[in-house]
């Protein structure tokens, strides 16, 4: 755990942004800050710290804890409800995109997770989509539109969130093959690792990859600074990535070099 820090550039004039980046490249380097040591080291309150960590904590990039923050828990995923309400707004700009994507009559997977619900809602006004889900959520969101035939898989109900997994759920998703795979990750890591926190979870999304003409990776900027225990591919192995904002360079020129599109939301 470090004691100091040593202060920053007096020259440099931090913006919320860029001093919330700067507070999370510390953690990383140190494993655990003190909010008295952010605030003597960039020259602002203890407050204006708090908010900070408490701000980054709810996007999953930090773990806060008493007195400080620290690096985010490699085990456990934030909790649903706190996950719904997260970059609820970029969420709804990259289902936007991916449903021009995704034209009338066809066949799509779709997994776990607050963005492909928001990919769901953004669906609505489709005609004559054939759509098989682990997620009883996005069954309902698309179960009001009569014109879709819903398939829910078989499986175990995850209650916290909705989510359908176990050996008959991976074995049911295997019995087909689909036109689009749309599917959400909780992290990536710097080499393009796709990366989760339950093994019934990646089981079920490697099978969608498996089983899908090609696939649609929905993710927003914050998965990016995630590191989740569990490998589920390579980015390189989707179709297409719909993010928020430019990932960063080398995931960029990754994407270029191995022909996934990238499209960017918010461009």
């Amino acid at each position: 755990m470090s004691s100091s820090l040593p202060p920053a550039d007096a020259s440099a004039a931090f913006n919320v942004e860029e001093r919330r980046e700067a507070i999370v490249n510390l953690v990383r380097q140190h494993g655990f800050v003190g909010v008295e040591m952010l605030a003597s080291r960039f020259g602002v309150t203890v407050q204006t710290i708090r908010r900070d960590l408490n701000d980054l904590s709810g996007e999953g990039r930090l773990a806060r804890y008493r007195g400080g923050g620290g690096l985010p828990s490699s085990v456990a995923n934030i909790d649903y409800s706190a996950r719904q309400i997260m970059n609820q707004a970029e969420k709804e700009q990259i289902a936007k995109l991916v449903a021009r994507h995704v034209p009338d009559h066809v066949s799509i997977f779709m997994n776990i997770g607050t963005t492909t619900e928001a990919v769901a809602a953004a669906l609505i006004h489709h005609q004559d989509l054939r759509v098989i889900t682990n997620n009883l959520n996005v069954a309902t969101i698309l179960s009001r539109h009569t014109d879709f035939e819903i398939t829910i898989t078989g499986g175990s109900v995850r209650n916290r969130d909705g989510g359908v997994l176990g050996p008959a759920c991976v074995d049911m998703i295997s019995q087909f093959r689909v036109d689009i795979g749309i599917i959400g990750i909780s992290g990536i890591d710097t080499d393009g690792t796709l990366l989760d926190f339950d093994y019934d979870e990646i089981r079920a999304a490697q099978t969608i990859l498996r089983h899908a003409r090609k696939t649609y990776l929905v993710t927003d900027h914050t998965k990016f600074q995630r590191r989740p225990l569990l490998r589920m591919a390579s980015i390189t192995e989707v179709s297409a990535v719909f993010v928020d904002k430019a990932p960063p360079r080398a995931l960029a020129e990754l994407l270029a070099s191995s022909g996934t599109e990238l499209h960017i939301a918010s461009a």
